[in-house]
């Protein structure tokens, strides 16, 4: 940043004077310098809707302290925060497990920040605890080791285990796949056997009425029905008796409406 820091390395040097040399001249016109560009780039960096709540100053160090003090209570919520998405966390899968390690790294020294330290033991567990189900004989391995690995160690070993399963994912599928073909072929075929040994089984009406074709042709005028004669039909007969009209088997005709 050209040392555009050094207003915040350094305090700020003695006021010029009459009586100031070209050195200690030089020495506040670069502090002062330093002081103006590094404030105006603190300011830009923080939100408008932030930055109306902060005390103004012309100098950056006290501008960061008013900074700090504004947001110096919401470091237990942070840290309340960040506890909790450990605690959470858990790897999918979807992004490699070095990031998630280093994810889990990073939450780690953010709480260390907040001065909530987190050895490296039992960070190294709270990641072991993240990892999936797939990742169950890695963890047996480890806890039975006597040797305990750093965050280094764990990201590299992962690593190599997570390829590993990845090498031997394609040969279980593909069992798998082989034995579901198999499966449906024997499915088919049973079904086939099945198929081909059943009998069909036959309509009576259909058969009746294959065996006398002629029935399909005849029409009754009387009730309207098929497969019959008006001479033949019962209704016919029993409208007959009522009226008291002798049955006469040659009438093809209908009552007479009236």
């Amino acid at each position: 940043m050209l040392d555009y820091d050094l207003a915040i390395r350094q305090d700020e040097p003695a006021a010029i004077t009459e009586q100031s040399n070209r050195e200690q001249k030089a020495a506040y016109d670069r502090w002062e310098k330093a002081n103006r560009l590094s404030l105006m780039l603190v300011k830009n960096t923080i939100h408008l809707s932030i930055r109306g709540a902060i005390l103004d100053s012309d100098k950056v160090k006290e501008y960061l302290k008013s900074v700090e003090d504004h947001f110096k209570g919401s470091s237990k919520a942070l840290a309340s925060n960040l506890m909790l998405q450990m605690l959470t966390l858990k790897y999918d899968g979807s992004s490699g497990v070095r990031e998630h390690i280093m994810k889990m790294t990073d939450m780690a020294n953010k709480l260390k920040s907040l001065e909530m330290e987190v050895s490296d033991n039992f960070l190294v567990h709270f990641i072991m605890t993240s990892l999936p189900a797939r990742f169950d004989t890695f963890k047996v391995n480890y806890n039975a080791m006597k040797d305990k690995w750093s965050t280094s160690d764990l990201i590299s070993m992962c690593v190599q285990e997570e390829e590993h399963l990845k090498l031997a994912q394609p040969e279980s599928i593909h069992l798998t796949t082989t034995a579901n073909s198999k499966k449906r072929k024997g499915r088919s075929g049973n079904s086939g056997n099945k198929n081909a040994n059943k009998v069909p089984k036959t309509n009576p009406g259909a058969v009746a009425s294959s065996s006398n074709p002629l029935s399909d042709k005849l029409h009754c005028k009387f009730c309207r029905a098929n497969g019959h004669t008006q001479k033949n039909c019962p209704k016919f007969k029993e409208w007959l008796a009522k009226k008291g009209i002798p049955n006469n088997p040659e009438a093809t005709k209908g009552p007479k409406k009236a």
